[in-house]
């Protein structure tokens, strides 16, 4: 499930499921732009764990829950917390992120 959140909830959605896959970005980030495709095919290949784009500029209640302080930056949580949080353009990395988790 890809998702991109409109306000500032990410903890209440976090605590509501198993496993959750975030992509920080922000509207300016280049890098950001170019790893979102990649960030909704994961998506697409693990349907049942919600996917979800955080603006890290508009949301910093969101930001603050895995620390983000570069862009873009992915982060996994499991069971409320955070698991690992990397901050790349490589989709390989940004998969090796994922599997972590599942």
């Amino acid at each position: 499930m890809f998702t991109e959140i409109e306000q500032d909830n990410l903890a209440e959605i976090i605590n509501s499921n198993d496993i959750v896959v975030v992509q920080y970005s922000a509207s300016w980030c280049g890098n950001c732009r170019i790893m979102k495709p990649k960030f909704k095919k994961l998506a697409s290949e693990n349907e049942t764990i919600p996917f979800l784009v955080v603006d890290a500029e508009k949301f910093p209640e969101s930001r603050k829950l895995a620390k983000v302080d570069n862009l873009p930056t992915f982060a996994t949580f499991k069971n409320g917390a955070l698991v690992n949080q990397t901050q790349t353009n490589k989709a390989e990395v940004l998969t090796e992120l994922v599997n972590e988790v599942i």
